[in-house]
């Protein structure tokens, strides 16, 4: 693999044609809460809200004058569509975007806005990226690839360059999100050649980290499945010249949960009333795990805020996470006596801790399940300690603080157990967000198997999530097993998931 000039390359990119010079934000509420002193990078005030066009302009602008007269192709569900559908606007060049059929209407809306010729196709991104290349082979288009491109790092790495000049004072960090690894990479090509000292650290959702598990085998690794909440850094392989790039110099590796991330999302809007998209709010949550587990204060950190191409309506799902992703709610599973004034005890028991959400059902004569969320004004710290109370007042406590499951189904479904429903399991389903889905998934499971429990819930995302409770007989095991393969959507089983056995079961 050729060692690129990439200093040369950045420093000489032609990303101003489309892109801005965004500026680097001092955060005063996010440097008081964390005792440091913290930036962030607004990449979410591009004009396609988003760094992607800095490294799709570079690409299509050196392409020769043969190509941009046959047009360009890409594969994306969002910013990297956007961002070569302008660029090509610019220059006059037709373009053509093929993106999967669960893409939001908004970001196919907004390809069309710059002029781009949209094709769906697909489920996923691997599925639009092997058609697009299928058509640019058979037409002779241009493929600009969202990551694995020098030209397109090289874009992607005047974001560093801005940062230097806007800040020429000692940086201790910058924090990078990672998807293909395209920006980690301009990033580090850039800083790491002109202020060494300065660490680089990439962060990953926890589900989505495919450069942390690249780094840990020593070779690029191709992920057996990614989640979906940070749809924009949702990539199962790292880049491979990103790969290259990054390898021997990125200082560490943060992963972020979907609460971390979402909390992050309140961090921005705080201190600038922007609302940044899960992918754009990554960094964010990546420092403040950093400081936190590090311990640090007076240090002066830089997070990049990549986009703020966000669905309005996931704005519920994070409104709901956020709490938890600092830290300042705990769910709580809690058995206590079925006989009056019971709940007021456990009120007392709980202390000045404010209940945010209490589910109740009956259970049987002698006790009930209850499940809480309950207000921690001191962060993590207070959850221990009001375990330890209540399991002292005798109280028998599950944290589902942690628990997906218990998340996002059961807080909205508590409603009791059936007795009746034999040879019933539960099972978790996520399938593409598009007209029809749930219908086929309902038509070929109704007519085989009953179905004893179902909870949807749309979340404004690519893909939807339903919890199903089916009763299958023991003999009919094999087959159900054959049945949930032949379906093709992704499923864990939670029949032995501890919240379903409080609430439901």
């Amino acid at each position: 693999m050729p060692d690129y000039p990439y200093l040369e390359k950045i420093i000489t990119a032609r990303v101003y044609d489309v892109a801005i010079e965004t500026p680097l934000d001092h955060a005063p509420m996010l440097s008081k809460r964390t005792n440091n002193h913290i930036f962030i990078k607004r990449e979410d005030l591009q004009p396609v809200f988003s760094f992607k066009l800095r490294g799709a302009h570079n690409k299509i602008s050196q392409l020769s004058e043969a190509e941009k007269a046959a047009g360009v192709i890409a594969a994306s569900a969002g910013n990297h569509a956007q961002g070569v559908a302008l660029s090509a606007q610019k220059l006059g060049i037709r373009s053509i975007i093929v993106m999967p059929k669960t893409t939001p209407q908004i970001k196919v809306s907004a390809v069309k806005h710059y002029g781009g010729e949209v094709i769906l196709h697909g489920n996923t991104y691997d599925e639009a990226h092997l058609h697009a290349r299928a058509i640019a082979a058979e037409n002779g288009l241009a493929f600009i690839h969202p990551y694995d491109d020098p030209e397109v790092i090289a874009g992607q790495g005047t974001v560093a360059m801005e940062i230097l000049k806007q800040h020429p004072d000692h940086i201790n960090a910058i924090f990078v999100p990672v998807g293909g690894g395209g920006l980690l990479a301009g990033i580090i090509a850039y800083v790491k050649k002109l202020r060494p000292e300065t660490k680089i650290i990439g962060v990953e959702p926890e589900d989505a980290a495919c450069l942390y598990a690249a780094l840990k085998a020593g070779e690029r690794v191709i992920l057996d499945s990614v989640g979906i909440f940070a749809d924009g850094v949702a990539v199962r392989q790292i880049g491979e010249e990103p790969f290259r790039v990054v390898k021997d110099l990125v200082d560490d590796v943060i992963l972020a949960s979907t609460d971390e991330i979402c909390a992050g999302i309140k961090d921005i809007f705080d201190d600038t009333r922007a609302i940044s998209e899960p992918a754009g709010a990554l960094a964010i949550a990546g420092m403040k795990k950093y400081i936190a587990t590090h311990n640090l204060s007076g240090h002066t950190f830089v997070a990049i805020d990549s986009g703020a191409n966000m669905n309005f309506d996931r704005l519920r799902h994070v409104s709901e996470r956020t709490e938890l992703g600092e830290n300042r709610e705990a769910l709580l599973a809690v058995t206590i006596p079925e006989e009056p004034g019971s709940f007021r005890k456990f009120c007392h028991a709980i202390g000045q801790h404010n209940i945010t959400e209490f589910n109740y059902r009956y259970s049987d004569k002698t006790q009930a399940h209850v499940f809480a969320g309950i207000q921690m004004p001191n962060s993590q710290a207070d959850t221990p300690k009001l375990i330890d109370r209540l399991n002292n007042a005798s109280y028998n406590v599950l944290d589902l603080s942690d628990n997906d499951m218990a998340k996002t189904h059961i807080r909205y479904m508590v409603g009791g157990h059936a007795n009746g429903a034999q040879d019933e399991a539960l099972y978790r389903f996520i399938f593409p967000e598009r007209p029809g889905a749930l219908l086929r998934f309902l038509t070929h499971i109704s007519h085989r198997w009953n179905i004893s429990l179902f909870h949807y819930r749309n979340h404004g995302a690519a893909f939807g999530r339903i919890l199903v409770g089916i009763q299958v007989p023991e003999e009919e095991q094999t087959e159900f097993n054959t049945f949930l393969v032949e379906l093709e959507y992704p499923f864990w089983e939670e029949t032995n998931n501890p919240a379903y056995t409080l609430f439901l079961r």
